[in-house]
């Protein structure tokens, strides 16, 4: 169980949480949410252990292993699937022991704990975890190194799943996932068999995997039983009675203080009024409910251009010549269409949203724009481009002053006021900036040439759920054009009409909507499995290849005789091999270091022989009774 009581915690003169108290019950999932910028990574590292309360208590059940996702994976080249196994320190430990132990007694309690771990499908599960995140089978080989850094949390995420801990938080887990990743992650926390706290704006793997939601609000922990769209209802009805009881108390003292203000002076009222008074200060007031105040994005709209805006003629595009991701994309985006991009990544979704943008140059083919055409672009990386010394009106007025010429003040800051940058939030650093609000920051950018075409590649990483909304609203509101790559599927739900899908070297219209694609998808790795399967069987039931000339076949007798022989020489191996185990049962026979050695060493060369022994056993087998059917 995690018990939070009394907690207190402060960043220099900002309180984040002051004087809350939770509990969490062992086998919750528990969805933590609230605004941008209200704390919830920093819960996360109080119960970490990275961060100290200024006052209260923050404990975990100490016999529980408690897990996250790691930031800091060194520079490495282990195997992907190496350093998911070798993420359970027990197990790669044990793995390592068993290697190197002498004596009998260790070894065998290494074997025991080994076979508890089920070592032995420790591979396969971590391939499971692997694949399921979005990696393919020939990858899981690869070193860590060769990969980019949202690939790298996959791993880190699999690792952490792969160690299964008593208590597992997940600080937005989908940042770096795409659609097919998500789905796939959202059945494994489903069926999650200990306890899970996760960070999300995501409503709805929240909605499908939590079954209480904790709720950071005015500096309060608030908990509450249900998934998201529960603790919504019940927030909307708390904070209603509130304010009922509010406006009666409030009618309730105006009446009293209206008898207090007649009566005061008049003696026959005096009492009657003083005790009025008395009973006014010792009300117990409830507060108003005060509004949050609203986030509200604004895109410009553009003046309308003949259609299409763009035409892709059978165009190849990719980033090596010769060798193009991409290949004979015929499609058109015209004043009034709303895309989303569907596939998993790595297929070419940014490289064809990079074609649109004119970033990248078909290899073949042509893409015709519009001549007036002005295309907004948001991409999830610019924001690690932003000069953290600067202020956003400063960058805004760069910006402004380099496609203008010139630039006024009011103008900047009305550009700027039209993504919720307030004078005072405008003038601060970039570096001082959350995620969402540097988002922001990056749509002012984008937008302020009004331009006919938005190009959005995953604008929702690090926008809580009020700033997502503002921007559903915004997109919903805005009269251009819209391509948009995005996990949210909410997000593609209510601003596209109109699915590509990226696979294969290909771009298609999806005829169908989200649930359709889901249901795709699935089939999908369906059709994915069975076929794997079938390969497997085929590959374990084909027959060896055929004797070459410089390898002709053996004739049957010739055969009979290999039989024998290593029919012969299994029998004496294992007859050596018993022998030597039952020597090395007794425990005085490990007095003598230099026996130890010995034993160890023939014990090796035994199995070893022995393996090879059978496999020509099972070769001349195979080969007589292929014979025998010949002949």
């Amino acid at each position: 169980m995690l018990s939070i009581q009394n907690l207190t915690y402060k960043i220099g003169p900002r309180t984040l949480i002051e004087d809350s108290s939770v509990n969490i019950m062992d086998g919750w999932k528990v969805g933590l949410v609230g605004a941008n910028g209200t704390g919830k990574s920093t819960l996360f590292k109080l119960i970490a252990g990275e961060l100290h309360a200024d006052s209260g208590s923050v404990s975990l059940n100490q016999r529980q292993r408690f897990g996250m996702v790691r930031q800091d994976i060194p520079e490495t080249d282990t195997p992907l699937i190496d350093m998911v196994v070798n993420a359970h320190e027990e197990l790669a430990t044990l793995l390592k022991a068993a290697e190197t132990e002498t004596d009998p007694y260790k070894i065998s309690d290494i074997y025991a704990r080994l076979h508890e771990l089920d070592a032995y499908a420790a591979p396969s599960r971590a391939a499971v975890l692997l694949t399921g995140l979005g990696f393919k089978d020939h990858q899981l080989r690869e070193p860590f190194s060769s990969f980019s850094g949202g690939w790298r949390m996959r791993v880190a995420l699999a690792s952490v799943l792969f160690v299964e801990p008593d208590f597992l938080l997940l600080d937005e887990p989908t940042n770096h996932l795409d659609l097919e990743a998500i789905m796939w992650l959202e059945g494994y926390l489903q069926s999650y068999p200990h306890t899970l706290m996760v960070i999300s704006h995501d409503r709805d793997l929240l909605n499908k995997c939590v079954d209480h939601v904790v709720h950071i609000d005015k500096q309060k922990l608030t908990l509450y039983t249900g998934n998201y769209d529960t603790f919504e209802r019940e927030r909307a009805a708390k904070l209603g009675l509130q304010q009922k009881m509010f406006e009666k108390q409030q009618a309730q003292r105006a009446h009293m203080q209206a008898f207090v203000d007649r009566f005061r002076a008049k003696a026959s009222k005096a009492a009657q009024a003083q005790s009025r008074i008395k009973a006014l200060e010792r009300m117990d007031m409830v507060d108003a409910v005060i509004a949050d105040r609203a986030i509200r994005f604004t895109f410009p709209n553009p003046e309308k251009l003949s259609p299409p805006l763009i035409a892709i003629r059978g165009a190849d595009v990719g980033y090596t010549e010769g060798k193009p991701i991409l290949r004979r994309i015929h499609e058109n985006i015209d004043t009034d269409d709303r895309i989303a991009l569907l596939g998993a990544n790595g297929n070419g979704k940014s490289t064809l949203m990079k074609l649109i943008a004119g970033r990248l140059q078909p290899m073949a083919g042509e893409t015709v724009r519009s001549g007036k055409l002005r295309i907004g672009y948001f991409s999830q990386h610019q924001t690690e481009e932003l000069d953290v010394n600067s202020t956003p009106y400063q960058e805004m007025a760069r910006l402004t002053k380099q496609k203008t010429g010139d630039y006024k003040e009011h103008i900047v800051r009305a550009t700027l006021g039209a993504f919720g940058f307030s004078k005072p939030l405008a003038d601060n650093t970039i570096g001082t900036l959350s995620g969402g609000e540097k988002a922001r920051l990056l749509f002012a950018f984008m937008s302020f040439d009004k331009p006919h075409l938005l190009l959005l590649d995953e604008p929702t990483n690090h926008l809580d759920m009020d700033a997502r909304e503002a921007l559903v609203q915004a997109l919903n509101d805005y009269e251009g054009a819209i391509v948009i790559v995005s996990h949210d599927p909410i997000m593609v739900e209510r601003v596209a009409d109109r699915l590509w899908m990226v696979k294969d070297g290909a771009v298609s219209n999806f005829n169908g909507d989200l649930d359709d694609y889901r249901k795709f998808i699935l089939q999908a790795r369906r059709e994915e499995k069975k076929g794997e399967k079938k390969a497997r069987e085929a590959a374990a039931a084909a027959p060896p290849p055929e004797a070459t000339p410089e390898q002709p076949k053996l004739s049957r007798s010739t055969l009979v005789r290999k039989i024998a022989e290593a029919e012969k020489a299994v029998k004496r191996l294992s007859h050596e091999k018993a022998q030597l185990e039952t020597l090395m049962a007794n425990p005085d026979f490990f007095n003598n270091p230099e026996k130890i050695r010995q034993a160890k060493d023939t014990y090796g060369k035994l199995l070893k022989d022995l393996e090879t022994q059978e496999s020509l056993w099972l070769e001349a087998q195979e080969a007589h009774e292929r014979a025998a059917a010949e002949g």
